[in-house]
């Protein structure tokens, strides 16, 4: 079965072509070919695939279409017909490649676990003594929660197929409050079996789901249960938090009071800020492995893993990358957006001490410690970007054009890196503890109780001086902590500022939350409708 956008709706592909006798000789073979696969694919080489890594799928619809950054047009680069200038300014309509792509990947992953699990429910009929099929059961369906997560979040009314078996006639379009439904009693039931284990950490858990990554997914299902329960957000209304139930450890609660109670869970797993701007950094260093800080991640590894980060490539001018080697190691295009520069302070005596943690905003050092100079300059003119020249669109006249914009420094330059810098060693960041209290802090505030001791845990890390915990402090506090890390479309929505009018794009209508499902998957199935405001 493929909910995907092309012919083959249910077509079935197998998931390695050895004799089944051979693929399921052993726990560890049924492991393989049944779960290690599934994480093959949270990471990826490009084509709209992986949750983050790539370019043209979900992490890109996360980012470009909030209010952090954007892919300028800077004379004829990075025009691609206008895809990147229509995701800032949300008009990205019903045939977008970049949301097609991202609705294939994700149930294309659903599909692989319903076969996965599919097959450890046949093997476990034949098998009753061996109680390790349900463990790796729970694994692939927190893999598929996670999955039918993202698609809660992107594309709210959709499917809800849990086996490999089903009919295209059976497959029926859900509510998002169903969705929401469906994702948490899944996770509520899978968390007892998973292990409680750092997935950051080398080892047998590295890369896996664990009790903490679950918890983490819920935190997020019950901080955003007000999107998640509204099945028609064209409007200004939405359910109260307050009356959205919640049961953690047999005591029934709201959801705000449920994202502390898992935020706790997750404290008390070890959890913990990295001390210090160097710690902050370190969370996204070349050897970032085990960081008690990060929740889960994507392994990289260009000798071993087949996944790749493009994004600082993506950001970079060219020079950059030629300095360290890489020959087409820069790409010249993903910059801040003058709301985020506003945010950190950029320009002003209180800039925010992650402003230099986030950003390349000035001159650029190479690795003989030198400032960079442009390759096409007769003065020896040095490299010199330009925060608050950013625009969405440049005429090729504009000599601003090619430094304009604050670029992404967060993960760490790897000389190392391969593929002209886009394999790099640095684990890609998916869940991390800050997040975790920047949750709580806004769980507690939205509750009517205090999240200062929470904001101030993340801000006293890098030295920012005191702020109060109030909810706009909040929303600024996540782009200052989290940037360039995918939450921010996320975030925006949850606080009512996705469409509000900002630099180069005026107000956008409610509709645009939530991305239309293509039109070729509605074709192919008859059960299925477009999300509202969109063409029928």
């Amino acid at each position: 079965m493929s909910l995907s956008s092309c012919s083959s709706f249910l077509e079935e592909s197998p998931i390695d072509q050895m004799p089944e006798e051979e693929a399921y000789v052993s726990s560890q073979m049924i492991y393989l070919n049944t779960i290690a696969n599934l994480y093959t694919m949270i990471g990826a080489d490009g084509g709209g695939r992986g949750l983050a890594g790539t370019d043209r799928g979900l992490y890109d619809l996360n980012t470009f279409t909030a209010d952090e950054a954007m892919l300028p047009t800077r004379g004829g680069d990075w025009d691609d017909g206008g895809l990147w200038r229509n995701l800032f300014t949300h008009n990205w309509g019903e045939n977008n490649d970049l949301i097609i792509s991202t609705w294939d990947y994700l149930y294309g992953v659903i599909v692989q676990c319903n076969q996965s699990i599919d097959k450890l429910d046949k093997l476990a009929k034949e098998n009753p003594e061996n109680k390790f099929f349900e463990i790796y059961k729970a694994e692939a369906r927190s893999l598929r929660a996670m999955y039918y997560y993202y698609l809660l979040d992107m594309f709210a009314r959709v499917p809800i197929v849990e086996s490999s078996l089903v009919q295209i006639k059976d497959v029926k379009q859900s509510s998002r409050s169903e969705v929401f439904k469906y994702v948490k009693k899944e996770l509520e039931e899978v968390i007892p079996l998973l292990e409680d284990k750092r997935s950051a950490e080398q080892g047998e858990y590295y890369g896996r789901m664990t009790k903490s990554a679950a918890y983490f997914l819920l935190a997020k299902l019950a901080l955003n249960a007000e999107i998640y329960t509204d099945d028609d957000w064209t409007d200004t209304n939405r359910p109260d938090g307050r009356n959205i139930k919640f049961t953690v450890d047999g005591e029934e609660m709201n959801c705000w009071q449920a994202v502390v109670k898992y935020a706790d869970k997750i404290k008390a797993s070890g959890y913990r800020l990295n001390n210090g701007t160097s710690g902050f950094l370190s969370n996204f260093s070349k050897n970032n492995e085990g960081s008690i800080e990060n929740i889960f991640v994507i392994p990289m590894d260009p000798s071993l893993y087949k996944a790749r980060n493009m994004y600082l490539v993506r950001s970079r001018h060219y020079d950059v990358g030629k300095a360290y080697g890489f020959g087409n190691g820069g790409w010249n295009g993903a910059s801040a957006t003058l709301e985020a520069m506003e945010t950190f302070g950029y320009g002003t005596e209180n800039a925010d001490p992650r402003l230099e943690l986030t950003y390349y905003t000035g001159k650029v050092k190479g690795p003989d410690g030198n400032y960079i100079k442009l390759s096409d300059s007769d003065n020896g003119t040095e490299l010199e970007y330009l925060p608050l020249a950013i625009k969405l669109q440049f005429d090729k006249d504009d000599k601003t054009m090619k430094m304009a914009g604050a670029r992404m420094y967060k993960y760490e330059l790897d000389a190392t890196a391969t593929e002209d810098g886009q394999c790099p060693h640095n684990d890609w960041v998916l869940f991390r503890y800050s997040d975790v209290l920047l949750m709580r802090a806004e769980a507690l505030i939205r509750n009517g109780e205090s999240g200062q001791a929470d904001l101030d845990e993340v801000r006293n890390r890098v030295d920012a001086p005191h702020v109060d915990a109030n909810l706009d402090n909040i929303l600024k506090e996540r782009l200052l902590e989290l940037a360039w890390e995918g939450w921010r479309r996320q975030d925006l929505i949850r606080f009512g500022q996705f469409n509000k009018a900002i630099h180069d794009r005026p107000e956008t209508k409610p509709y645009l939350q939530v991305f239309p499902i293509h039109a070729n998957t509605i074709a192919v199935n008859g059960n299925l409708t477009q999300n509202p405001g969109y063409k029928k």
